[in-house]
């Protein structure tokens, strides 16, 4: 089979960080041929040091969208303009790898679902979290049963003092929100996934802006300016599934607190438990005595020749893999739907103090 053609929309630091070496590595399956940012020099940077000979490079995604030579298109742009580009470059016959989270609001989420649907492309969102050893290793335990039934999780997402200061990270209108939309979204993803569960019941949640004015804040990246903080610094849900089982979720960047831990999980079911925090442990009851059973952190598995091993190129090389032969991805659309309307209940039940109830 032909290389896919490959474009990149947005050309800042999740596309140089994560999708492009990712996909550089693919160089049996892939030919990065394109690249559009609104910022011209940074796609053509990238051009340059991961693109084919004569690579397109181009400030207006229209032209990737409309391009019919390109096969795949990776959007890495501000959540804001997620659902716009996608929809885009599905309607003109680009299957879509969307950086998380699938978008803003879940209206904008669901048109992409639709456009999916209506172009026949495919469609995934970049929730590398679920290529973590630790997650499937988890996965494959709880799909043979060894857990039982899950009905209790936390999502850990979880700062101490790491806000990100550069790009729009502190910007509501382009990103729709803070830690929870950012961090706590990969945390939610994971619970969600390993406990088979996509029907939410109802959810509370708040939300907390208590560090965001500090001036001259201590913080990993420098101190931020608070006003350019215009979201949360921190935000936490109740959600309750139909079945009866119960996620609590966890996010900041800004919290006084030690105890923290950053897109993983913790599991409680009918017959052992589990957490990825700190390393895969399970604990149970076996021959009348409690254990804990922590395992040894190992690298990934060579799928590929390139040794394809890290979280990152893992969730590139499945989903090039998944396009190729018309298999599923490992991220459906449909459930990164649901991560999106469950983040949205929770700004809204912060903002107006109620739960909010799914149909």
């Amino acid at each position: 089979m032909a290389k896919l053609k490959v474009a990149v929309v947005g050309c800042g630091g999740i596309a140089t960080g994560k999708h492009l070496p990712s996909l550089a590595k693919l160089t049996n399956d892939v030919e990065l041929v394109a690249f559009c940012d609104i910022i011209i020099e940074r796609a053509q940077e990238a051009a340059k040091k991961y693109g084919v000979e004569g690579a397109k490079v181009c400030a207006d995604y229209m032209e990737i969208a409309n391009d019919p030579a390109i096969d795949v298109v990776h959007v890495c742009t501000p959540n804001r303009s997620h659902s716009e580009i996608s929809c885009a470059c599905l309607y003109g016959g680009k299957h879509v790898m969307c950086e998380k989270p699938m978008a803003k609001t879940p209206a904008e989420a669901k048109k992409m679902l639709d456009a999916a649907k209506e172009s026949g492309k495919m469609l995934t969102i970049g929730y590398q979290t679920r290529q973590y050893t630790s997650s499937r290793t988890l996965k494959s335990a709880i799909d043979r049963g060894d857990l039982g039934d899950i009905y209790f999780a936390k999502a850990h997402a979880l700062r101490r003092r790491a806000v990100p200061t550069w790009g729009v990270f502190l910007n509501e209108y382009e990103q729709g929100g803070g830690p929870l939309i950012d961090i706590g979204t990969h945390a939610l993803d994971l619970t969600l996934w390993l406990m088979n569960n996509y029907e939410p019941y109802c959810v509370t949640g708040s939300t907390y802006r208590e560090l965001a004015d500090t001036k001259n804040a201590a913080n990993a990246w420098g101190p931020w300016d608070p006003e350019k903080f215009t979201v949360e610094d921190s935000a936490f849900g109740f959600i309750k599934m139909k079945n009866g089982a119960t996620i609590v979720l966890e996010s900041s960047w800004a919290l006084n607190m030690t105890d923290t831990a950053e897109a993983c999980t913790t599991l409680c079911g009918t017959k052992a438990g589990a957490t990825t925090k700190g390393g895969l442990v399970v604990n149970g009851e076996e021959n009348g005595q409690l254990y804990s059973k922590k395992y040894e952190q190992m690298g990934g598995v060579a799928f590929y020749d390139a040794a394809v091993d890290t979280p990152e190129a893992l969730e590139a090389y499945q989903w090039i893999q998944a396009v190729k032969n018309g298999t599923k991805p490992t991220v459906l659309p449909e459930q990164a739907y649901v991560v999106t309307q469950i983040l949205d209940a929770i700004y809204e039940s912060a903002k107006t103090g109620k739960t909010v109830y799914f149909d």
